[in-house]
């Protein structure tokens, strides 16, 4: 029986998984690491990679009113100062004065498990990266790195309308890397302080936005449990307060994830109405109005905002394939494991899609196998794995993630025929070599 994903043993399972088979460590880990910044290992940057390349898929491919861009990372500060980034991108925060850590304010639980409880008075702390665009370091060369990837569609509004001849509504998307400098960086790679946000505005007529987002939030939630995979049950709506919404924010609803220490944010959806436009077109003196072309109404449109953390996304979808058999499956020349580790990844979604084992190193079976290898990976990620018996290869790729496995056999040699395994039911197929292309296109289509 598989024990569920949900208790905090399995986050710590994951965490050490992730680091013992090359999904995510820390970063400048040879040095002691910096807090609130990972790497993504060879098999972590390939789902990463996968997850990226799915929302832009359903987001921006499938749709045929929303237009990709990739924007700076880097921006001057009057970018900022017109979001209002500069003066409410803050985060409530007090000094313990016995050992002087920095800690969230807002965060109770925080606050409460600190070992010390003689704290100072609560101060605002902007969380954005500053530093210098320019050979001197002065208050003329400040540039800030971004910390939303919203910005940038913001101010590109107008080259993406003209260049592509859009009408509203239509949206601006972009995956990009994003910077806070976050005070309290916690659970793995959920709250850190460099990390990927998949980000969507759409812009829409006035009086037309809360059918908009209604519809968005639909769109985003069949998203996740449909092309994603997450279950249904682990995902919730939570409404944000009035009185606690984003100074931009008419409306925010946030879908959240039965992560191990509870209910958190996954994504989000927000009504950011027209301040954004507004703010820039007031800052830059340019014209943001729209004419609608049938009408000949002008206004300035509504925007609404899909948000979506990769990194979130990319511990969901572990945690939601996570698998810890007991008394295990897989038989090995030794006794069988009290338990078993299975990562029953949605298929397309697998860092690795086919794994090609050869039953022994001997140049009889490694030529075919490589040979085969290289006619498979032109269309899956594949690995390709000759050490240890096939009992422990298996067992590998099942805490990698991978749907199949192929082995080559002595007997492939005169009946041209390879064993495929199932990862999740364990099944075995003589397939022969020349109906593979088929049979795997079938398998992930």
């Amino acid at each position: 029986m598989a024990k569920p994903a949900t208790d905090v043993k399995t986050m710590e399972a994951i965490v050490s998984l992730a680091k013992r088979r090359g999904f995510v460590h820390p970063s400048a880990e040879l040095y002691g690491g910096l807090g609130g910044f990972y790497d993504f290992g060879p098999l972590g940057v390939q789902l990463k990679r996968n997850l990226e390349a799915l929302w832009w898929k359903v987001f921006v491919e499938e749709r045929d009113d929303v237009y990709g861009i990739e924007s700076s990372i880097i921006a001057p500060p009057a970018v900022f100062a017109a979001s209002g980034h500069l003066a409410h991108f803050t985060d409530p925060m007090v000094e313990c004065k016995v050992c002087n850590e920095r800690i969230r304010a807002d965060k109770e639980d925080d606050i409460k498990e600190h070992k010390h409880q003689d704290f100072t008075e609560v101060k605002q702390f902007n969380t954005m990266f500053k530093t210098f665009a320019g050979p001197v370091e002065e208050d003329a060369n400040v540039a800030y790195l971004r910390p939303e990837t919203a910005q940038g569609m913001f101010t590109n509004y107008m080259n993406v309308m003209d260049s592509m001849r859009a009408k509203v509504p239509f949206g601006i998307a972009q995956i990009g890397k994003s910077f806070r400098n976050e005070i309290t960086y916690r659970n793995f790679i959920f709250r850190v302080r460099e990390f990927d946000i998949a980000e969507l505005e759409y812009f829409v007529k006035p009086g037309e936005d809360e059918k908009a987002f209604d519809d968005w939030l639909v769109f985003m939630e069949n998203a996740l449990i449909e092309r994603f995979g997450l279950k249904k049950e682990n995902l919730k709506r939570y409404e944000t307060p009035k009185d606690e919404l984003a100074h931009y924010s008419k409306r925010t609803v946030d879908i959240h994830y039965k992560f191990p220490w509870g209910w958190d944010e996954l994504w989000g959806l927000a009504n950011r109405t027209d301040y954004d436009l507004k703010r820039h077109m007031e800052a830059s003196g340019k014209n943001f109005m729209y004419r609608d072309p049938k009408t000949n109404e002008e206004y300035l449109p509504y925007v609404i905002e899909p948000t979506g953390g990769i990194g979130r996304l990319f511990l969901a979808v572990m945690l939601e394939s996570y698998r810890m058999i007991e008394g295990g499956r897989t038989k090995t020349t030794e006794a069988t494991k009290d338990e078993e580790l299975v990562l029953q990844f949605p298929k397309h979604l697998a860092p690795i899609q086919i794994a090609i084992l050869p039953l022994s190193k001997k140049e009889e079976l490694a030529g075919p196998a490589k040979e085969l290898q290289t006619k498979l990976q032109k269309h899956w990620t594949t690995s390709y794995d000759e050490t240890a018996s096939i009992g422990r290869r298996y067992r590998r790729q099942d805490e990698a993630g991978t749907p199949y496995c192929v082995t080559v056999d002595f007997d492939t040699l005169t009946d041209s025929q390879v064993t495929v395994r199932d990862r999740d039911t364990m099944e075995q197929e003589r397939i022969p070599i020349d109906d593979l292309i088929h049979y795997f296109t079938e398998k992930f289509s």
